[in-house]
């Protein structure tokens, strides 16, 4: 009574190896789902293959004696036929697709003229400027991220920051070589700093800690020494570093903070603004901020003609706040972009507007809301899933699709957003960004210098809205 039959056995080991074999290809399978026409033809045959493998396993449990054993065996055969067709998929993906695959905000935007147009074509570097003490993990995961970028885009870095700590950090992450290499080929350049900002203090901090690492970086922007600058600490205290350093734009009264979110389209996503910047705001400042947003959806998103939303709680004129009321007026008199009139909260992700305006103390409630999404429908759809062996072979199969659902819709995997209206290009990244958000960062930053958003930016104080 104890013992398992022949067929049971067999059956058992056919789904083990089949679990195996999924495992040791799930990275082929991710790079195959990106592939150009010619690897995606070679992953489609092998998805048939797998299927027809899958369905024959399940045939074999329902057929008695010799014969299960038969087919499963048959199965198995099919399997690894199939394996045979994923590898040289992945070989042509590699081969062919490995330049592009790049970070998550890649992923998020899956469009090669947005970001990668300018990079391909060229050929001067720029130099960055780096808070590499500002973050949660800083300056380690900082600094990989840095020289990672270097490696793969045409920047140079200039990493600000107390040099000991820079070194040490180096040292345990086993960067240091790599860190000298690039020192000796002028690519990245270490420059002393103060103590950081802290995470919890004020913004006011930046004036008495003149020789913070924002101040730092920020003055290298001011002094030309460097196009653009990047930290992942104190948002708040970079906004004010920003404004007493480098400036505002003429007639923008107050800066703010755009972020990339996703939506149902992957090659188009939606930016919020502001998202943190401002608490209170005035209905000019949400004029100005759709404004900003205008130009940024142009120039790095590539949107010939961006759709402009108001956030509110109903699409009716009449509907919302009287900061809602009055920015809607405004929004609707404005000539200079298209004002698709008020945006509820479950339109922001549905692809129907390029720019999304609100204050600062909305728009970063529904960031940090964003931010949790990710991970509780990972968490959700694992509970779903079936128990026992069934759960363990669709885990398996469902694995990588779930990482992708999570990365695209956590905000933290997407490198930075960028702090408009003022005089200078300013990439604020998550308080918790490691290696792989600061090289999305950083090629957010690469793409807005390319791009000549700055250019643009400059030409809205001819508008008679920010001279009256």
């Amino acid at each position: 009574m104890g013992k398992e039959t022949p067929q049971k056995i067999n059956k058992s080991r056919a789904i083990r190896r089949l679990v195996i074999w999924y495992k040791r290809n799930s990275a082929v399978t991710s790079i195959v789902d990106t592939a150009a026409s010619s690897a995606a033809t070679a992953s489609n045959v092998a998805g048939n293959m797998v299927s027809g493998a899958g369905s024959v396993v399940t045939t074999a449990s329902n057929v008695a004696g010799n014969v299960a054993g038969n087919v499963v065996s048959s199965a198995e055969s099919v399997v690894n036929t199939a394996s045979s067709v994923v590898s040289n998929a992945s070989s042509i993906a590699k081969n062919t697709l490995q330049p592009l695959v790049f970070d998550p905000l890649k992923r998020l935007q899956n469009n090669d003229n947005i970001l990668d147009r300018v990079e391909e074509s060229q050929s001067k570097r720029i130099w960055i400027a780096v808070d590499g003490m500002g973050g949660d993990y800083a300056p380690g995961p900082i600094l990989e991220g840095c020289l990672e970028a270097i490696s793969r885009f045409p920047i140079n870095i200039k990493f600000v920051g107390k040099i000991e700590k820079v070194k040490d950090a180096a040292e345990k992450a086993g960067l240091a070589e790599l860190l000298e290499n690039e020192i000796d080929n002028n690519r990245l350049e270490l420059i002393d700093s103060g103590e950081p900002i802290g995470m919890n203090e004020e913004a006011t901090a930046v004036r008495k800690k003149k020789n913070a690492s924002i101040n730092v970086a920020m003055d290298l922007v001011r002094n030309n020494k460097a196009e653009a600058v990047y930290s992942a600490g104190n948002s708040g205290a970079m906004m004010a570093s920003a404004i007493f350093r480098i400036g505002r734009l003429k007639g923008i009264e107050r800066p703010a903070i755009g972020a990339l979110f996703p939506t149902r389209d992957q090659t188009r996503p939606v930016l919020v603004l502001d998202v943190g910047a401002n608490t209170d705001c005035k209905p000019s400042y949400l004029h100005q901020f759709a404004l900003l947003g205008n130009i940024y959806a142009k120039d790095v998103l590539q949107v010939q003609k961006p759709r402009i939303g108001l956030l509110n709680i109903g699409e009716e004129e009449c509907k919302g706040n009287d900061l809602s009321l009055k920015t809607f007026e405004l929004l609707s008199s404005e000539k200079s972009f298209d004002f698709g009139g008020n945006c509820e909260g479950r339109d922001v992700l549905s692809g129907s507007f390029d720019v999304v305006v609100c204050d600062g103390f909305t728009g970063n409630i529904l960031l940090k809301f964003l931010e949790s999404v990710g991970g509780v429908l990972l968490d959700i759809l694992r509970s779903e899933l079936p128990r026992g062996r069934r759960g363990k072979v669709g885990s398996a199969f469902l694995k990588s699709n779930l990482l992708r659902i999570k990365k695209r819709l956590d905000h933290a995997e997407h490198g930075g957003a960028l702090l408009l209206g003022v005089n200078g290009i300013c990439v604020i990244g998550h308080g918790s960004s490691k290696s792989l958000s600061v090289v999305s960062a950083l090629r957010l930053a690469h793409s807005a210098v390319n791009h000549g958003v700055m250019d643009n930016l400059n030409q809205l104080q001819k508008l008679q809205v920010l001279n009256s």
